[in-house]
């Protein structure tokens, strides 16, 4: 028996082109939320809308890319998998201080244990790509 043969992906019909940009457009305001609010993270939603504006209206994306101070960080991102030291260091004290909290507040040892190898798995993800 064959394995099915991958199906041809053309350019994205209208309803999903929307779609894509609802979904860029939501992560871009998240984004620039997350530059004024502690706690919420800015990356990872550019990252998001990036992907989506990407498949949706690759202009906008261009845009993202060119920004002065994100477009650098997102081109990093896409060639390279680059994250910046700085981001890095971040991440550990953020990921750290979360577990910590959790654990501080939770009675259950497993679930303390489950969050804290799950947490460590993500930062040991973030530690090892490239940095600038």
């Amino acid at each position: 028996m064959r394995p099915p043969r991958p199906v041809p992906r053309g350019p994205p019909g209208p309803v999903a082109r929307w779609a894509y940009r609802g979904v860029g457009g939501a992560a871009t305001a998240l984004a620039l939320a997350g530059v004024a609010l502690p706690g919420l993270p800015t990356v990872p939603f550019l990252l998001v809308a990036l992907w989506a504006f990407s498949r949706g209206a690759p202009e906008w994306a261009e845009r993202l890319r060119r920004h002065p101070k994100l477009g650098p960080v997102l081109v990093d991102w896409e060639t390279r998998g680059a994250i910046p030291r700085p981001a890095k260091a971040a991440a550990a004290v953020g990921v750290t201080g979360s577990w910590a909290a959790f654990a501080a507040s939770v009675q259950s040892l497993a679930a303390s244990l489950a969050l804290g190898a799950a947490l460590a798995a993500v930062l040991a993800y973030v530690l090892t790509r490239p940095s600038k």
